[in-house]
């Protein structure tokens, strides 16, 4: 049985296919349980159920929620932020809270994309660089088909002729230029999702490239206990197969999940480029305690 429980659309976010190609590649791919979990955004939601009906793919819906996390830091005296990414499952996607939240974001998203722009044409002026103007604004918003955010802009710095890649968009530029997410809590993003009837799985806990907890330790048994002290109140599952998760981390998270029944997902994190959809050895206990864990059933469409 093939599953992938976190995977991006265009459609929704920063994914580069349409909900319908990513469906219309599940099903050529035989992934029998699906979910797309696009940043901040439900609009793909909708969609994909009646496609996967189609396809005969069974699918939960999703979502992927950025959280400010504060961490004592300087033996307890103080805070500091780190940026960390839950996924949201099996909810109600007429949730009124829930859409009024994500609609709040949304827009918060478009006016962080505006201050990106103002910082990154202070950086422009320092290196003698045509600055962005409204006109680039609109030329990167007919590229975005879901939420607004900085992958856009890294892509229309790469067609500019600005940088060689989106990596040296990041590295060079989007980085130094970043303006804060939205502030949404650990607490009220576990409510959201629960008020609407779903369940919190803490995403790629160990991903070594940035959103996860290596901004705070990279030690295994440390994060653990980060999570045991801080978060475990507010969490249903933990995302224990992901690309970037070693065999070590699998078998670790795996060991702290089932120590404290939680849920145990895993998932490609594809946005398309390169397809990897279902590229994961996901075990298919994995679909059976998802839906004993939830409704008591994974919606077969």
């Amino acid at each position: 049985m093939k599953i992938d429980l976190q995977v991006h659309s265009k459609t929704g976010s920063d994914g580069n296919l349409p909900v319908e190609d990513v469906l219309k590649e599940a099903k050529r791919r035989s992934i029998e349980l699906l979910s797309i979990t696009d940043h901040d955004s439900i609009d793909a939601q909708g969609r994909a159920i009646v496609l996967a009906r189609d396809y005969g793919i069974s699918y939960v819906t999703g979502v992927e929620l950025n959280v400010t996390f504060e961490y004592p830091s300087n033996e307890g005296k103080s805070t500091k932020s780190h940026s960390l990414d839950f996924l949201g499952y099996q909810y109600d996607m007429e949730n009124q809270e829930l859409k009024n939240k994500l609609q709040l974001m949304r827009k918060h998203r478009e006016a962080r994309a505006h201050k990106i722009l103002e910082n990154l044409n202070a950086e422009f002026d320092k290196e003698g660089l045509e600055r962005f103007t409204e006109k680039d604004l609109e030329n990167i918003q007919t590229t975005v088909d879901g939420a607004f955010g900085r992958p856009h802009i890294a892509n229309y710095m790469v067609k500019k002729g600005i940088v060689k890649n989106k990596q040296e968009a990041f590295d060079k530029y989007l980085v130094k230029c970043d303006v804060p997410k939205y502030p949404l809590s650990l607490a009220e993003a576990s409510r959201l999702i629960r008020n609407a009837g779903g369940v919190l799985v803490f995403a790629h806990p160990n991903e070594p490239n940035g959103t996860s907890l290596v901004t705070i330790t990279r030690d295994l048994t440390q994060q653990t206990n980060v999570i045991k002290e801080y978060m475990l109140e507010y969490l249903d599952g933990i995302e224990c197969w992901h690309p970037r998760h070693d065999k070590k981390t699998i078998a670790h998270y795996l060991d702290f999940a089932k120590m404290h029944s939680l849920i145990m997902t895993g998932g490609s994190d594809c946005h398309q480029n390169p397809i990897i959809m279902g590229t994961l050895d996901i075990p298919a206990w994995v679909a059976e305690q998802f839906k004993s864990k939830t409704t008591g059933k994974v919606n077969k469409l």
